[in-house]
C-alpha cells in the first residue's frame, strides 16, 4: 500500500469539473431570469 503524502494529491481534473460547473450554473442562472423577464414583458 502507498504512504499517504498529505498536500501531494493532483486536483487539477477535479477543479477543471469544478470550474465547468460553475459555469454551468451561471449560464443557468442567466438563462431562467431572461426567461422571467420575458415573461415579465409579456404580462403571461
Amino acid at each position: 500500500m502507498a504512504e499517504h503524502s498529505h498536500g501531494n494529491m493532483d486536483i487539477r481534473e477535479h477543479e477543471k469539473t469544478f470550474h465547468g460547473f460553475i459555469r454551468f450554473l451561471t449560464w443557468g442562472a442567466v438563462a431562467v431570469i431572461v426567461v422571467l423577464v420575458f415573461l415579465a414583458l409579456t404580462n403571461a
